[in-house]
C-alpha cells in the first residue's frame, strides 16, 4: 500500500513538473525570439551603427559591392507610422462605432448576425485584403490621384483600416459589455437619455478596454505584411503625399529576404528586431492600461454612476446646483425603497415622509433653476437632464452609419471575390484546378491541399499538447493571481501579439539555418506551432475554468487523484473548448502567408515529404497575384479561401452555441 501511495505521489509530481514546463514554454519562446533576432542582427548594428541604422535615410544593399552598402530604416519607420496612423483613424473609429452599435443600439434579432459578421471579417486572410485593394481600391484611387498613381499612404490606410476594424470592434465590444449594468441604470435614474448615458457614462467607463483594443489594432497594422506590399508601391522614400509609394518595415523584409546575404541579411533581421521591440513596448503599455482599468472597475462597497454623471452633467453653476439636488433626490428615493421593502407597517409613514421631502426638494430645485433656465425634475419629482440631446442622437446615427459602412464593405469584398472566383472556375475548370496535376505550365491547387494539410498536422501535433498542458497548469495547479501566473499570461499575450513576419525571421534563423531544415514544410510547421500556441492556451484555459468545481470535488471524494480527475473528468468536460482551439488554430494556419514565405517556401509543385518546400493556399494565391499572369487562378484560390473561412466560422459558432445552451440548461436546472 505504501509503495502504491509513493508511486501515485511520484506520478503527481512528475505530471505537475511537465505541466509547469509547458506553461513556461511561452516565456521561453518569447525569450528565444528576442535573443536569436538580436544575435543575428548584431553584425548589421556593428557595421552600420545603431544610430545610423535607425535614423539613416538610405537603404542600399550594396549592389556595387560591400563598400557601397548603406542600411538606414528611417524612411520605412516613417512610412509604417503614417500608414498605421491612417489605418487607426479609419479602422479604429469605425471599430468603436460598430462596437457601440452592437452593444447598445442593435436590435436583438440582428445582434448575433452582426457579431458573426465581425468574426468573418477578422478571419479573412490578409492576402485577400491586399488583392482586393490591388484590384479595386488602387484603380479607384488612381482615377482621382493628381499623379495617376493609386498606390501609397491612402491605399494602405484604407486596406489596413478594413483589416483592423474587426479586431478593434470585437475587443471594444467586450470592454463595453464589462461595464457594470448599474452604471447604465444610475444614469437613467438621474434623468439622462439612453444616448447620453451611452456616450457620457458607459463609453468613458470602458476607456481602458477601448484603448487596449486600439493598441492591438495598432499592433496588427504595424505587423501586417502581405496586404501592404500589394498596395504600398514599395519605394524606399519619405512619402510626401497620399499617393506617393513608400516601403514599410515588414514589406522590406519580405521583398529582400529571399536573396539577401551577409550584412544585408543581418540588416533585415535587425529590422525585424526593431519591429519586435516596438511591439513589446506597445504590449507592455497595453498590459499596464488593462491592469489599471481592471482595478478601476472593481471597487469596494456600492458602485454608482454618480462620479461619471457629475463630470458629464455638471455644466457650470446651473448644472452643479441641479446635479446636487438630483443626487439628494436619488439618494432619498433609494433609502425610501430599501426601507419600504424591509419595514412592513412602518413603510407607509416612511413613504409619506419621503414623498414630502421629495416635494420640498422639487420645489427648491425648480425655484433655484427657474432663474437659470431648464427643467430639472419631472412631474413625479425625478431629476431630468435633457441638454444636448441632438448631439448625442447624432453620435448614435454615426454609429449606425459606421456599421452600415462595414456591412457594405464586407458585402462588396465577399461579393467581388465570389463573382470573380465563379467566373474564373468556369474558365479554368473546377475539377482540374482543384485536384489536377500541377506542372508543365498547368496550375492546380492540389499541392496547396497537401501542403496546407501537412502544415496543420505538424503545427497541431506540437502546439496542441503543449497548450493543453500549459492550460492545465494555469487552472488546476497554479495559484490564481500569483506572480508566476501573471508572468506566464503576460508572455502568452505577448507571443500572440508578435507580427507573423517576426515569427518568419525566427523560423529562418532557427529552423531553416541552425537546424538545417531549409525551405521545408517541417520548418513552416514548427514556426506555425509557436504562432498558434497562445490561441490553444487561451481557448483551453477558458474551457477548463468553465468546468464546475463540484465535478472535481465529487471525484476527489470518491478517492480519485488529481491526475485521474483531470484526465477522466475535467478534460472530457472541456472537450468543446479544445475543439474550438483546434478550429481557431486551423483558421490561423490557413490564413498565414508571410511567415510561410520565409520558412516553407513558395513553389507550385507537389511536395514529396515534409522536408520538401511547399505552399499553402494563401502563399499560392500570393504567387498567382504577384506574377500577374494567372489572374483567374488568383480569383479561384481567393474563393476557396473565403469558403474555408466561412466554414471555420460556422464551425466555431456551432460549437459555441452548444456550449451556451448547455450552460443555460445547467443554470435553469434542467
Amino acid at each position: 500500500m505504501k509503495t502504491k501511495i509513493n508511486a501515485n505521489s511520484i506520478k503527481e509530481t512528475v505530471a505537475k513538473v511537465i505541466f509547469a514546463v509547458a506553461a513556461c514554454f511561452a516565456v521561453l519562446s518569447v525569450a528565444a525570439i528576442i535573443c536569436y533576432l538580436l544575435y543575428a542582427g548584431i553584425p548589421a548594428f556593428r557595421e552600420t551603427g545603431i544610430g545610423n541604422f535607425l535614423f539613416g535615410t538610405t537603404w542600399a544593399p550594396g549592389y556595387d559591392g560591400p563598400a557601397s552598402e548603406k542600411f538606414g530604416i528611417l524612411p520605412m519607420i516613417v512610412g509604417s507610422t503614417i500608414a498605421t496612423g491612417g489605418a487607426l483613424l479609419i479602422g479604429g473609429t469605425l471599430g468603436i462605432a460598430v462596437a457601440v452599435f452592437i452593444v447598445y443600439f442593435c436590435p436583438k434579432k440582428l445582434k448575433m448576425p452582426m457579431v458573426q459578421l465581425v468574426s468573418v471579417l477578422a478571419g479573412i486572410p490578409s492576402v485577400i485584403y491586399g488583392y482586393f485593394g490591388l484590384k479595386q481600391i488602387v484603380p479607384a484611387l488612381a482615377a482621382i490621384s493628381p499623379n495617376g498613381n493609386g498606390t501609397g499612404i491612402l491605399a494602405v490606410s484604407l486596406v489596413l483600416g478594413i483589416m483592423i476594424l474587426p479586431t478593434v470592434a470585437s475587443l471594444a465590444k467586450d470592454a463595453l459589455l464589462a461595464v457594470p449594468e448599474n452604471y447604465h441604470e444610475g444614469a437613467l435614474a438621474l434623468g439622462l437619455t439612453k444616448e447620453q448615458s451611452v456616450f457620457k457614462i458607459l463609453v468613458p467607463s470602458a476607456k481602458s478596454g477601448i484603448m487596449t483594443a486600439l493598441g492591438l489594432g495598432i499592433g496588427r497594422a504595424v505587423g501586417e505584411t502581405m496586404a501592404v506590399i500589394m498596395v504600398a508601391g514599395n519605394t524606399v522614400q519619405f512619402p510626401k503625399g497620399l499617393f506617393d509609394g513608400f516601403m514599410t518595415l515588414t514589406g522590406n523584409i519580405v521583398m529582400d529576404m529571399s536573396y539577401a546575404s551577409g550584412v544585408h541579411r543581418s540588416a533585415l533581421v535587425a529590422t525585424g528586431f526593431v519591429l519586435l521591440v516596438f511591439i513589446l513596448i506597445l504590449n507592455g503599455i497595453l498590459y499596464a492600461i488593462k491592469g489599471k482599468g481592471e482595478k478601476g472597475v472593481e471597487k469596494k462597497g456600492f458602485r454608482f454612476a454618480v462620479p461619471v454623471a457629475d463630470k458629464a452633467q455638471a455644466e457650470g453653476f446651473g448644472g452643479s446646483v441641479k446635479y446636487a439636488f438630483a443626487v439628494c433626490g436619488a439618494a432619498l428615493a433609494k433609502s425610501y425603497n430599501a426601507c419600504a421593502d424591509g419595514c412592513g407597517a412602518v413603510s407607509d409613514k416612511i413613504k409619506s415622509g419621503a414623498h414630502r421631502v421629495k416635494e420640498v426638494i422639487s420645489d427648491g430645485i425648480n425655484s433655484v433653476t427657474s432663474k437659470i433656465g431648464g427643467k430639472s425634475v419631472d412631474e413625479e419629482g425625478n431629476p431630468v437632464f435633457r441638454k444636448k440631446t441632438a448631439y448625442y442622437a447624432f453620435l448614435k446615427w454615426l454609429c449606425i452609419a459606421g456599421t452600415a459602412l462595414m456591412v457594405a464593405a464586407i458585402a462588396y469584398l465577399i461579393g467581388f471575390i465570389v463573382v470573380k472566383g465563379v467566373v474564373a472556375f468556369t474558365e479554368i475548370g473546377f475539377i482540374d484546378f482543384l485536384f489536377g496535376k500541377s506542372g508543365a505550365g498547368k496550375n492546380s491547387l492540389a499541392p496547396a491541399f497537401v501542403s496546407t494539410g501537412a502544415l496543420i498536422g505538424i503545427a497541431l501535433a506540437i502546439a496542441l499538447p503543449i497548450g493543453i498542458c500549459a492550460a492545465i497548469y494555469l487552472v488546476e495547479y497554479a495559484k490564481s493571481g500569483s506572480r508566476l501566473v501573471r508572468i506566464i499570461r503576460l508572455f502568452t499575450d505577448t507571443l500572440s501579439g508578435i507580427p507573423s513576419i517576426v515569427f518568419g525571421l525566427f523560423g529562418v534563423i532557427v529552423f531553416n539555418d541552425a537546424l538545417g531544415l531549409g525551405y521545408s514544410l517541417l520548418s513552416g510547421g514548427l514556426t506555425l506551432s509557436v504562432m498558434i500556441l497562445p490561441t490553444v492556451v487561451r481557448a483551453v484555459e477558458e474551457s477548463l475554468i468553465n468546468v464546475p468545481g463540484a465535478y472535481r470535488e465529487a471525484s476527489y471524494a470518491l478517492g480519485a487523484g488529481k491526475i485521474h480527475t483531470i484526465g477522466k473528468i475535467v478534460l472530457p468536460c472541456a472537450l468543446k473548448g479544445i475543439l474550438t482551439a483546434i478550429v481557431l488554430s486551423i483558421g490561423r494556419i490557413v490564413s498565414e502567408s508571410a511567415a510561410l514565405l520565409l520558412t516553407a517556401g513558395s513553389v507550385k509543385n507537389m511536395p514529396r515529404n515534409i522536408m520538401s518546400p511547399g505552399s499553402s493556399f494563401a502563399v499560392m494565391m500570393y504567387m498567382f497575384a504577384s506574377e500577374g499572369l494567372y489572374m483567374n487562378e488568383a480569383y479561384a484560390t481567393a474563393l476557396v479561401l473565403i469558403v474555408i473561412v466561412l466554414a471555420i466560422n460556422a464551425l466555431v459558432f456551432a460549437i459555441s452555441r452548444k456550449k451556451e445552451k448547455k450552460s443555460e440548461s445547467k443554470k435553469s436546472g434542467r
